[in-house]
């Protein structure tokens, strides 16, 4: 025959290929792991799960039907069994590394299911090309686990592209950051000074605790903890319990936050319970050389000065008085205004000591007319 088998093929409506080009075809056959393409070719072209997808343990019966049209690229004009093997990802590769170059320049932002979880960092696909986002850029901050983005779409922008090398960088740190911004300033925009807000403890210092007010952090300042004291925060709050805050001051993007509601505040009533005069309890709070401060309740101290500890002299309150004592003490002085108050424990025992006085005076007087009383009877009886 001097017709060639190009020739032959040519005569019977059959068309040559070569390694590397791409080809048209139709699903005739697709199972979990494989799909099968007429291409016009004297053989069928067969490709496999792993040459269709990136993506590990697709069903490829979810991804194409019988009928549909494909394109692929030729890997293998022979597999031995007389099969040609294409490849659906490598053709796609190609074309979205052409789509991921754009992207790339114009900094646009890409979307992409994670497919693989490294403590390194995530990997995504993008048009059958895969994309790295290290671990340092998943975030603006520090990720322990990793494994929560498994799975999951993302949003993030190109970085780094260069495809020569296979290295295409993703990060999703800028996205995270910006979306961030833009929901403080809403949130800054809609707050005010005396604005009662829930939050929720994020972090809990020795000097106070971090609010998250749904996207900004508040600083809930130790001092502000309580109308009383906080010794140590950390036994007092823990991270993740909601908590309602009062809105204290804003300075530009610091937020500082308040547990001292006004309608708590213990000195609204403090003029009636510790008006002068009053006897009151309280426990030793603190102790200076000039005097202790006894507090009489959460949010109110008063001091007791050295000199109205005791009748006797007293060079020190440490001398006499020991740190969470409970005393018993007389109101000598109430300054609302100043929120000042004084108290003497020596007052207390003059009028112990006078009420004894007049106690024992009392009985005398008693004693005395009773005497009389008696002596006037006995008199009477005598003149009888």
């Amino acid at each position: 025959m001097s017709e060639s088998f190009e020739q032959m093929f040519e005569e019977q409506g059959m068309k040559q290929i070569s390694i590397g080009e791409v080809v048209e075809g139709t699903v005739i056959s697709v199972k979990e792991d494989e799909i099968v393409l007429n291409i016009g070719y004297k053989a069928d072209g067969i490709i496999s799960r792993n040459e269709y997808t990136n993506t590990p343990n697709v069903d490829l019966t979810t991804c194409v039907s019988e009928g549909d049209k494909m394109e692929a690229k030729v890997i293998k004009v022979n597999d031995g069994e007389g099969q040609v093997v294409l490849s659906y990802k490598r053709l796609a590769a190609e074309k979205g590394s052409k789509r991921i170059e754009e992207a790339f320049n114009n900094q646009e932002v890409l979307k992409a299911k994670v497919i693989d979880v490294k403590p390194g960092g995530l990997s995504v696909v993008v048009d059958e090309t895969r994309i790295f986002i290290p671990a340092s850029l998943v975030s603006d901050v520090y990720e322990k686990d990793l494994n929560k983005y498994n799975g999951k779409e993302i949003e993030f922008i190109v970085t780094e592209f260069d495809p020569k090398k296979r290295r295409i960088i993703g990060n999703r740190k800028t996205i995270v950051a910006a979306e961030r911004e833009k929901k403080q300033k809403e949130l800054l925009a809609s707050l005010h000074e005396g604005d009662i807000v829930e939050g929720t403890i994020k972090n809990v210092t020795h000097f106070g605790a971090f609010i998250d007010l749904g996207g900004i952090d508040g600083l809930l300042h130790i001092s502000e903890m309580s109308w009383g004291r906080v010794e140590n925060p950390q036994k007092t709050f823990k991270a993740g319990t909601p908590l309602k805050v009062l809105v204290k001051e804003i300075n530009g993007n610091k937020i500082a936050l308040s547990l001292k509601f006004d309608d708590t505040n213990p000195w609204l009533k403090a003029a009636i319970k510790y008006q002068k005069g009053t006897v009151v309890k309280g426990k030793v709070a603190r102790m200076t050389d000039f005097g202790a401060f006894i507090e009489l309740e959460p949010g109110i101290d008063a001091l007791l000065h050295v000199s109205q500890i005791s009748k006797t002299r007293v060079e020190k309150p440490a001398d006499v008085l020991s740190i969470g004592q409970e005393v018993e003490a007389k109101v000598v002085d109430f300054n609302e205004e100043g929120r000042k108050i004084s108290l003497s424990i020596k007052a207390l025992e003059f009028d112990k000591e006078n009420a004894d006085t007049a106690e024992e005076a009392v009985s005398d007087t008693a004693v005395e007319e009773e005497n009389v009383e008696s002596a006037t009877q006995a008199d009477v009886e005598t003149v009888e």
